[in-house]
């Protein structure tokens, strides 16, 4: 008999799925919140057969069940943790640890992939090309590597599994990845997925205006409140503001945080870890600790939220020869513009300032961090111009 402990995203029952077709009646899967997982294990050794084979994927336990593993395991019990977190990567000095954030070929791997791989190891599963494909969906969607792939058909998987009961996702891919030789979505499937971009499209577009801008330690980090589409979300507001290094969704009813971020060099694993969390470098969490309360909420929700850049300007542009004009609350104007060779400056209220930049990247960065600034509409760029013309016929 087996017994499977996984998480309760797409990655953890993406395992779940993986261990019923290789196990069938044989394993009992059982779902968690990262809270949730060191109860099933205390449960595991106070009720279940010793016999049983415990796999725990996706998720960590605390310091207790950790000892009290290495003792079952001592005593010839039969478990095996598979994970890809960074945070996880002490279980690695027992041999029922598997912690691999990397494969050899420098892919980021996930729960479900490296699970897939141990059970064709082992002989449990067969590999097919529609399993292949459902596994790597879900890998590419856990890492965000599908952002960069620009891989929809990841992020729509995930959006199906939110879409429907874990019951009926589990129920639908076991039968088609039993069935199928490649992994596709039915037409009913496609017609509310099409749907749910929609919605998700409009949702962005309200949080967009409620996004406030925060000096949060060493870090320039985006606040939000939203209760819903943490990844999407996250996605497009780091996109829409990539001054920010990250940004922290914040689910009140939920009461947790997840941090998003598009930058290479910031590890959101980091900032979740010394607030009692975990995940990856670009998408982790942290339950809203008293800490966390203080950091993100108290500190932050007196902020106005950013103002958006105009959008379809057609003279006042960024990254232009003429320079690119900006407004902040104060109404103060800046002109970022291209100064002797490569460097850029910017002008406040007509006087540049010390600073040179070697970018107009660089120098948008600076203003919009120090200034909360955002681009101004073409017809404010006219009239500063026209103003500019009448000071020097003076």
């Amino acid at each position: 008999m087996y017994k499977l402990l996984s998480h309760n995203d797409l990655d953890g029952v993406g395992c779940g799925i993986l261990a019923k077709l290789a196990f069938g009646k044989d394993v009992q899967v059982r779902y968690n919140s990262i809270a949730g997982l060191n109860r099933e294990v205390e449960s595991f050794f106070e009720n279940d057969d010793p016999e049983t084979f415990l796999f725990i994927t996706d998720l960590s336990v605390n310091e207790e069940n950790e000892k009290s593993l290495e003792a079952f395991h001592q005593l010839g019990g039969k478990v095996q943790l598979i994970d890809h977190h960074k945070t996880a990567l002490n279980y690695n000095q027992y041999a029922w640890g598997r912690v691999i954030v990397e494969d050899e070929d420098g892919k980021l791997t996930s729960a479900t992939s490296l699970l897939y791989h141990y059970l064709a190891e082992k002989g449990h599963l067969t590999k097919t090309e529609a399993l292949d494909e459902f596994v790597d969906l879900v890998r590419q969607y856990d890492t965000w590597e599908w952002e960069k792939n620009h891989n929809q058909q990841a992020q729509r998987l995930n959006a199906l599994f939110f879409l429907i009961s874990i019951e009926e996702f589990e129920e639908k891919m076991l039968e088609r990845l039993s069935t199928s030789a490649h992994f596709h979505f039915d037409d009913f499937e496609k017609k509310i997925l099409d749907l749910e971009e929609e919605k998700i499209e409009r949702y962005i577009r309200r949080k967009r205006k409620e996004l406030v801008q925060a000096q949060i330690k060493d870090h320039f980090a985006g606040v939000v409140f939203a209760e819903s589409y943490h990844s999407e979300l996250g996605n497009e507001l780091g996109k829409e503001y990539p001054h920010l290094d990250y940004i922290a969704i914040l689910n009140m009813g939920g009461r947790r945080v997840g941090f998003r971020t598009i930058h290479d060099h910031v590890d959101v694993s980091e900032i979740a870890g010394k607030l009692g969390g975990g995940g990856h470098a670009k998408a982790s969490g942290c339950s809203m600790t008293e800490n966390a309360y203080k950091l993100y909420v108290a500190n932050t929700f007196h902020l106005e939220p950013l103002r958006e850049d105009s959008r379809h300007n057609r003279y006042n542009l960024k990254d232009s020869s003429f320079g690119a004009l900006y407004l902040n609350r104060r109404e103060d104007h800046f002109l970022i513009r291209p100064s002797d060779g490569s460097e850029w400056v910017i002008e406040k209220n007509r006087f540049k300032l010390d600073k040179v930049f070697p970018s107009f990247t660089e120098a948008e960065k600076f203003l919009k961090r120090t200034e909360a600034a955002w681009l101004a509409h073409d017809d404010h760029f006219v009239e500063y111009l026209k103003d500019e013309v009448e000071e020097e016929r003076k």
